[in-house]
């Protein structure tokens, strides 16, 4: 898919019994990902549906980077699904 294409899924860091940090695959093109970042920042804000997956990452305990890198992710599929559909996008999640 294109998050995977662009380096945007999470991957486990980790080495025998060791666990490490769970952060973004970065197999894609990093100039993409850092177009990526500040469109990601706003609609965390301004957009319904990241707004609410942001926040109920953070309340799972999520660091802010990796609420973020699920914004960029989700934005993707937002961008994706516009272009695949022809359609307009409709935000899933309405606020009060």
């Amino acid at each position: 898919d294109m998050a995977a294409f662009l380096g945007l899924i999470p991957r486990e860091r980790t080495s025998g019994t060791m666990k490490g940090k769970i952060m973004l695959s970065k197999r894609g093109s990093p100039q993409i990902r850092a177009l990526l970042f500040l469109p990601a920042i706003v609609a965390k804000s301004h957009n319904p549906d990241i707004k609410a997956h942001y926040e109920r990452l953070l309340a799972k305990g999520k660091t802010k980077m990796q609420a973020v890198g699920a914004a960029m992710r989700r934005l993707v599929h937002i961008c994706f699904g516009v272009l695949k559909n022809k359609s307009v996008y409709q935000p899933q999640t309405i606020l009060a």
